[in-house]
């Protein structure tokens, strides 16, 4: 009885793991080819959502042109070091699932398209009706109206996005001034020599924000994030220039602690 338990368990484990690897398979063949990506290659569909999801991120800051020059491989490889991966340059099967999952609401613009599907895609358009594009290679909840100054500034649309997501998955629950305050500090470390110099470099610096590290920072954020990203965008800083902020019922690093405290928000410690 023993043994055969044993035996289901086993088959149970296997069957489970062979699932898991096909859905893995799946996913990435749904997007990608099963083919790596690598360093000179051109004009190939992969290379072209490459750019593009990477784009999306934030990551990558070129034309996307399907050309897998040295500037895609220095955006592959920032991406593969702040998610843990194998920093090697290449667009293997666990590069291009980790990819996936963090783009999962991209869609190629109009730009970003091979040249060969330009005119399926326009048709596509058209037949769709006159709102089609609105949405097309913006993600869900887009960032709402009056947000002008963040253009001048140098802001994206991209960049407005994953800084509600930061705020969302970082202090929704807190209390709207809280909120405006956490935005404030992503945008002090942007202004800051000590901190790399773009939002999704900021936000995705390795063991800055726990909700990158847990995930959350993928959570559609909701009206109010945009607003105090908007808030805190048009000048507003609660934190009053702060860089850093903890919980200090949560937190785990003793370094935090020897930061001057400026004050205190809801839960969080905001520090020089």
């Amino acid at each position: 009885m023993n043994k055969r338990l044993m035996i289901m368990t086993v088959t149970l484990v296997a069957v489970l793991f062979a699932g898991l690897q096909l859905k893995h398979r799946l996913i990435t063949e749904q997007t990608f080819s099963k083919n790596e990506i690598r360093y000179g290659a051109s004009g190939t569909a992969d290379t072209y959502e490459l750019q593009g999801r990477l784009k999306h991120l934030g990551f990558y800051k070129g034309n996307v042109d399907g050309d897998f020059g040295y500037q895609t491989l220095k955006s592959l490889k920032w991406f593969q070091s702040e998610f843990g991966l194998k920093v090697d340059g290449i667009a293997g099967d666990k590069t291009k699932l980790k990819l996936w999952e963090a783009t999962k609401n991209w869609k190629a613009t109009a730009e970003e398209l091979p040249p060969w599907v330009i005119g399926r895609a326009a048709g596509n358009q058209g037949a769709a009706g006159a709102g089609a594009g609105a949405g097309a290679g913006a993600a869900p909840s887009a960032a709402p109206s009056g947000m002008t100054k963040a253009t001048r500034l140098g802001f994206t649309e991209q960049d407005l996005k994953l800084m509600a997501n930061a705020v969302h998955g970082e202090a929704r629950g807190e209390p709207y001034v809280g909120q405006i305050a956490v935005a404030a500090v992503i945008l002090n470390r942007v202004k800051s020599s000590q901190f790399p110099n773009t939002v999704s470099g900021v936000i995705f610096q390795p063991g800055a924000f726990t909700a990158v590290a847990d995930g959350q920072i993928w959570l559609e954020p909701n009206e109010t994030s945009f607003k105090a990203v908007q808030d805190a965008v048009n000048g507003s800083d609660p934190s009053d220039g702060c860089l850093y902020y903890f919980n200090p019922v949560t937190a785990t690093s003793k370094w935090i602690w020897t930061r001057p405290q400026v004050k205190t928000i809801g839960k969080h410690i905001f520090c020089k």
